[in-house]
């Protein structure tokens, strides 16, 4: 592969490459925002109401030219896109969250929650699915060698993802789970999909959201313990944000090797600390959250982006500390 893990932007010799989306979702869909999504380039797109709109193309955000709209207008196509991904957004649900095609996730969030107007998040998915050699081409290796990663891989580690939001762990999941061997089955988890792993086995479980009466919601906790009755060889929370968090160190710690899953954390000092909180949310606590994950997690891979490039830098194992309450101990 010859594209960076980090895009750049593209000269004026050189046209964007095209994005190619599903037929289900043509790029006037997104109206003044389709020549964004069709940029192969561009990773996330953010409209404030009426106002900016601004893209990134993995070197921060920047400002995006479109042409001028209204709050109307915004807010039409806001409810234009909730309804592709069979989603309702009006006053009485104004914060949606849904997925397009193959892995657009639109966010979206109405007035008078947003007082400036109508705002949209799109997250859109690379043309390439990363393998572990494509990340060391793009020295995403900095603090572990690839050569680690694919021995936790191969000796079925339970790996934690950790990073920020933007850091790449979705990315670096996928290339991770795509290294598994052909004959097992990876059931992933998420609350909205976004996992693209290039291997023959996969299945998904994607979170639903209540409808308007409040009816039908199935949330993470209940998906991870559906996704045991599945015989998955590696069982695979795209995020863990509350609850469930349970549920998948209960799995874990039950035979369950191979595991895989990503968690928002400035800095690996920080994760204890973002597992006790979760811990607390399900019922736990402080010290069986820390009994239950040095027992179920082997290794904490964290993530950082800097200059807009994303890289591996950091490698610990949970432990204990002497209050028998959680701590991460780096590895060399």
């Amino acid at each position: 592969m010859t594209a960076p893990f980090v895009a750049r932007p593209v000269s004026a010799v050189q046209p964007p490459r095209v994005r190619v989306v599903p037929s289900d979702v043509p790029f006037d869909a997104f109206g003044a925002l389709a020549p964004l999504i069709a940029d192969a380039e561009v990773t996330d797109v953010f409209c404030n109401g009426a106002g900016a709109v601004w893209a990134d193309r993995g070197a921060g955000l920047e400002p995006a030219s479109v042409p001028a709209w209204t709050e109307g207008e915004v807010r039409g196509l806001a409810v234009r896109l909730m309804a592709l991904g069979g989603r309702h957004i009006d006053e009485a649900n104004p914060c949606v969250d849904v997925r397009l095609g193959d892995g657009i996730r639109v966010h979206a969030v109405l007035p008078p929650v947003s007082p400036q107007g109508t705002l949209l998040s799109i997250r859109l998915p690379r043309l390439e699915r990363w393998g572990l050699d494509d990340l060391e081409s793009a020295g995403f290796f900095a603090g572990y060698d690839v050569a680690r990663v694919r021995e936790l891989v191969a000796r079925r580690a339970n790996v934690l993802v950790t990073g920020a939001g933007g850091s790449g762990k979705t990315t670096f999941l996928s290339a991770l789970l795509a290294a598994a061997p052909v004959a097992e089955r990876i059931v992933a988890i998420e609350d909205v999909a976004e996992l693209r792993i290039a291997h023959p086995h996969v299945v998904s479980l994607e979170a639903r959201q209540p409808n308007i009466e409040g009816a039908g919601g199935i949330g993470l906790e209940r998906l991870v313990r559906e996704a045991l009755r599945m015989r998955p060889d590696r069982l695979v929370l795209g995020e863990c944000r509350g609850a469930e968090i349970r549920e998948l160190l209960g799995a874990l710690n039950t035979g369950h090797d191979g595991g895989a899953g990503t968690l928002h954390a400035n800095s690996v000092d920080d994760v204890p600390a973002r597992m006790e909180a979760l811990g607390a949310l399900a019922g736990l606590s402080a010290e069986a959250v820390a009994r239950q994950t040095v027992s179920a997690i082997d290794v904490v891979l964290h993530l950082e982006r800097a200059d807009g490039r994303r890289r591996l830098t950091q490698a610990g194992r949970f432990v204990l500390d002497a209050r028998d309450r959680l701590a991460v101990e780096a590895l060399a």
